[in-house]
Parts: structure tokens; sequence; C-alpha cells
């Protein structure tokens, strides 16, 4: 065969499969804004104490069983931003907005916009000081492992 029929077969499948992504990844992303929209329109402001933060599995959470097994398989495993809160008279798990998770101080008292078990927004009316998480290089973390093992 002619190479430039290979190269023109294998070009119009390229240009098939980018033009199939490019019309998928539009309507997710409209999608996506939709569900946004849905749920700040229907968030509540609320205040709570904030016990603890962690990024978890989702099926490690603690959140109701319902709602991991609604959760789509892969989602199960990857880590979510968890925030165990004291709402009224009841400690509850919820799942924060990645914006907002690295902005809710621990021990500390907070308005919040929440949408069922999601936190959409935070307002810090304390002031309490946020810690920041100290990220450890590679270097640093087989430092730390060869002097806890002397």
């Amino acid at each position: 065969m002619n190479p430039w029929i290979i190269t023109l077969i294998i070009l119009a499948v390229g240009g098939a499969i980018i033009f199939f992504l490019y019309r998928k990844g539009s309507k997710m992303q409209t999608e996506q804004e939709e569900q946004k929209q849905k749920l700040i329109s229907s968030a509540q402001k609320v205040t709570m104490l904030i016990i603890d933060k962690k990024r978890l599995p989702l099926k490690d959470s603690g959140l109701p069983q319902m709602v991991i097994d609604q959760a789509p398989k892969r989602a199960r495993r990857a880590k979510v931003p968890v925030v165990k809160a004291k709402v009224g008279p009841k400690i509850m798990s919820l799942i924060a907005d990645e914006d907002v998770y690295d902005d809710i101080p621990v021990n500390a008292s907070v308005h919040a916009m929440v949408s069922g078990i999601y936190i959409t927004s935070i307002n810090n009316f304390r002031h309490a000081p946020v810690e920041k998480e100290e990220k450890k290089g590679f270097m640093n973390k087989l430092r730390a492992k060869a002097n806890n093992k002397k």
C-alpha cells in the first residue's frame, strides 16, 4: 500500500477521535456547571464546630453507606476531603469542596454554606488561624524514616 494512504487514514481516525473527545468534554463541562448551580441554590447557612479534617478514601470516610453505594466504583478508592463537624447536637461527617478545604480551621466555629453533606463555602467568623500542612519532599521523607529507625 501507498504510505500516503496509510497516513491519511491515521490522520482521519485521529481527527475523529479528537472531535469525539471535544464534544464529550464540552457536554460534561455544561453538565458540571448545571450541577454546581443546583448545589449553590439549595445550600443552607449552618454554624458548626470543626472537629477534624482529613483526606480519606470514600469507603473509610465515615459517610452513610447509602452515599458510598451511590458513588462510582473508581471514586470509592479516590481520596476525598472529609470534615468531621458538630452541627447542633449531632456530630456529622461532611465532604468539603476542594477550594474550601484548605481554608477550614480545625477546632473553630465557622459559618458554612452546606448543601446536603457537601460544604460549598465557609466564613471563618472567629478568625481562627488555619494551619498550613508542611509538604515534605521525597528526600525529607527518606531522612525522617532513617532517623526513626535509629
